[in-house]
């Protein structure tokens, strides 16, 4: 029968676990606590807090067989391990798969059996390694406690270093304090019991207090209280956890709106699917996340693009499964292209102006090697130029859904359907007609633009639409000051005061250059650099194409007039680019 069953001990809870007799429903969400909440946790139960009551699912008879299910993370890495196991449960005994509680049991467990990995300072983010990652157990300070005034904490759990502690269970650290590894206490009556432990480790009388703590605390404080449901109905289990969730603090409305896709999904393993694309897509250098996914499968299918749970109905999710390694190339395919573009994941100022993008490679079936073969060599310059553009005029910011809604028109007039029309290349122009914000830019907007400062987010699609035939596509590139950044001391006193580093440091003064040509430059004077490179070539074709102002003196000390020219040409050809 549902309700509240009898409490159970944390040493049961682990059991269970290991046991497989806990598990994780395919619609939980992943484990997202870092290091302090895990360490309160346990403080909190030292201190007799009650840790609130969970609610579990019993998952018996054919039910086993209609979702997945994942074990409880054991070894946590921050970015690189975070992904739970599946485990198959055909033929199983039955088990409780874990609604609510799923943070604080692998908290938990973490502690007591697992590690926690967290990258170390200056450590490398893209490649795990234990000298980045270094692996980590949790420990508690038997040598003294928080006062009141340091901390509303009273006891000093964490995470240790495996290269420090050695995994020992009692670790004594340079400063003489004395840790216990928490683990230990689970097994600890089956070894020698606490009195025989803290002979054979010298513990005094307060250590051995706090482990035996710690060891009631564990093995017979009743502190897992849970509800159990017991009907077998798939969809109230589902409305039981969105119901729970929607309202809280950690999870977003796109967490729900994953929950119930993963859930909903029927061959494929959507949770694995979806990780895994985003840690390819990851892997290429760029940073997106399951809004990007799921904004992706309803721009690509949905007449509303909004985050609606009536939105992912059964038919939806059902088309988008069917269609699923189509989307999953069209996306990577996508990233591919951006990647050709020169653009990084700093600089791709928003990723939901690539969806236009996807919805036109995905809809006319040319996402194999679209970004490499040459009869798409005219269609990727349009669409390279118009996402810069986009970027740089910041289209897809604020109220990016009516944006997104309105971009989609330009594709199909049949918004039910969302089938592409005979279109043969990338309509920018369609699409900029559509999109309600984009007016015509006037000079004051592109005097703004100009004072955007080197290395910036936008510095790069603002050069990148000024010099568009550089090689972007093997980051051979740079973006080089014209009047070196070692000169600004030289500059006159007037023209320090009148312009500064803000317009010195500018795209005014900055240029496009090849990587190998910047090097050679490196900071050669202007006029100098001017003079070596034109020796043999033409003079006025060389500084069109660098956008330099001619028929004036390039010394530092004519800085006013080479702004002032340089300027004019800028607001020119930007303006001419972005409207």
């Amino acid at each position: 029968m549902p309700g509240f069953q009898a409490p159970i001990t944390i040493h049961q809870a682990i059991e269970r676990i290991n046991r497989n007799e806990f598990l994780l429903p395919a619609f939980q969400r992943e484990f997202v606590w870092k290091i302090n909440q895990i360490e309160q946790l346990f403080d909190s139960l030292m201190q007799g807090y009650p840790i609130s009551s969970m609610l579990f699912w019993k998952v018996k008879e054919n039910t086993k067989a209609d979702f997945r299910f994942y074990q409880f993370l054991k070894k946590y890495v921050e970015i690189h391990a975070t992904h739970n196991d599946i485990i198959g449960t055909n033929g199983v005994n039955d088990f409780h798969a874990i609604l609510d509680g799923q943070q604080r049991l692998t908290a938990l467990y973490l502690g007591l059996c697992g590690s926690y990995a967290y990258r170390r300072n200056y450590g490398s983010k893209e490649y795990f390694s234990e000298k980045s990652y270094p692996t980590r157990h949790l420990y508690l300070n038997i040598s003294s406690t928080y006062t009141e005034e340091e901390s509303d904490r009273k006891y000093k759990f964490a995470f240790l270093d495996k290269a420090d502690t050695q995994e020992q269970e009692i670790y004594i650290s340079d400063d003489d304090e004395k840790w216990f590894k928490a683990g230990v206490v689970l097994d600890l009556y089956k070894i020698d019991g606490l009195d025989d432990f803290a002979e054979k480790h010298e513990l005094s009388k307060e250590s051995k207090k706090l482990i035996k703590l710690l060891e009631r605390v564990i093995h017979t404080g009743l502190n897992i209280n849970y509800y159990e449901e017991d009907d077998q109905n798939p969809d109230k289990a589902v409305n039981i956890f969105v119901r729970i969730n929607s309202g809280g603090t950690y999870l977003s409305f796109s967490n729900i709106l994953m929950s119930i896709t993963i859930a909903s999904w029927k061959k494929k393993d959507a949770r694995t699917e979806i990780s895994n694309l985003v840690d390819n897509i990851r892997a290429k250098g760029f940073n997106i996340d399951q809004d990007y996914i799921l904004k992706s499968f309803l721009y690509l299918y949905h007449k509303d693009v909004r985050f609606r749970i009536t939105s992912f109905k059964n038919d939806f999710i059902g088309n988008i499964e069917l269609n699923w390694e189509n989307i999953r190339n069209s996306i990577l395919s996508l990233f591919d292209l951006i990647k050709t573009f020169g653009l990084t994941d700093y600089t791709l100022t928003t990723n939901n102006a690539t969806l236009p993008i996807l919805y036109y490679i995905y809809h006319r079936n040319i996402f194999t090697d679209f970004s490499t073969k040459i009869g798409h060599k005219n269609d990727r310059e349009v669409i390279k130029k118009w996402l810069l553009t986009m970027l740089v005029r910041r289209a897809f910011g604020g109220q990016s859904d009516a944006t997104l809604t309105q971009s989609r028109k330009a594709f199909t007039a049949d918004i039910d359907s969302l089938k592409l029309g005979i279109i043969a290349e990338f309509p920018f122009p369609e699409i900029n007609k559509e999109i309600k914000n984009l007016t015509d830019i006037g000079d004051d907007f592109i005097e703004e633009l100009l004072l955007t400062q080197k290395d910036s987010q936008y510095s790069f699609p603002i050069l990148a639409l000024l010099y568009p035939d550089m090689d972007y596509k093997n980051n051979n590139f740079h973006q080089d000051h014209l009047h070196p950044a070692a000169s600004y001391d030289n500059l006159i006193d007037k023209d320090k005061e009148t312009y500064g580093w803000k317009t010195y440091n500018s795209i005014l003064n900055l240029q496009m250059l090849d990587a190998n040509e910047n090097m050679s430059k490196n900071a050669m004077d202007l006029k100098d650099w001017i003079e070596k490179e034109t020796k043999n070539s033409d003079l006025k074709r060389f500084m069109q194409s660098h956008i330099i102002p001619q028929n004036i003196s390039l010394e530092l000390s004519n800085f006013t007039q080479y702004i002032t020219n340089r300027k004019v040409l800028l607001i020119s050809k930007l303006k001419s680019i972005l409207n």
